[in-house]
């Protein structure tokens, strides 16, 4: 199993030069799979020039540009993929329009049926973890569970939602999730972004995953 690679939330609010900023400081620091430009209940008009900034400084950085919901800017702004999880139909939708060439997204299921539902209309990924909740420590035990379970039955790659600090990622690696998704814990660590998703490689890198034993 490879280990996983590290999935960027935005905050659901930001200043679209300062976070242009905080990214370029995150792929210093290393390896970034992909960065979901979250803004939830912005305007498109809002999304796009955000993404506008945003996807390019991404994409530069080695990383996949996704959009939360937004098809409409994820076309404009040449992101890499959007994230929908409004409804089945809309997801449907937005797999007819970008696949195969853009990355199609989705997750927030409560139940295992919905999930697989959601896998069987061909989606890229997964998302375990809620997007809107408030972060604690440690990753929710919902998103544990779900990651794990899914993980060792399905083919569809996974995220798995981390905690607000590095300590969750031991707990959330040993999933098999693909991708660990981290929101404050990089955005709140000020000047020491670089030094976090350094750091945060290192663990993924090392972690002791079950196979090695």
């Amino acid at each position: 199993m490879n280990r996983p690679r590290l999935f960027l939330v935005t905050p659901p609010e930001f200043a679209p030069g300062d976070m242009a900023e905080k990214l370029k400081l995150a792929f210093a620091g290393g390896d970034v799979a992909c960065v979901l430009i979250y803004m939830p209940g912005a305007a498109t008009k809002d999304i796009q020039a955000a993404a506008s900034v945003l996807v390019p400084v991404i994409q530069e950085g080695g990383a996949a540009a996704i959009v939360y919901q937004d098809t409409q800017a994820t076309g404009r702004c040449n992101a890499d993929g959007v994230h929908v999880d409004t409804s089945l139909e809309d997801l449907k939708l937005a797999i007819e329009s970008f696949q195969p060439e853009r990355i199609v997204g989705s997750g927030g299921t409560k139940l295992k049926h919905d999930a697989m539902e959601l896998a069987e209309t061909g989606v890229d990924y997964i998302f375990f973890g809620k997007l809107d909740l408030a972060e604690k420590e440690n990753a929710h035990a919902k998103t544990l569970t779900g990651a794990a379970w899914w993980a060792e039955l399905f083919e569809t790659p996974c995220v798995a939602m981390a905690g607000n600090t590095l300590d969750t990622l031991g707990e959330v690696a040993a999933t098999g999730a693909d991708f660990v998704a981290l929101k404050d814990a990089v955005w709140q660590s000020g000047p020491e972004i670089s030094a976090t998703i350094a750091e945060a490689n290192r663990i993924l890198e090392t972690y002791p995953f079950p196979e090695a034993d």
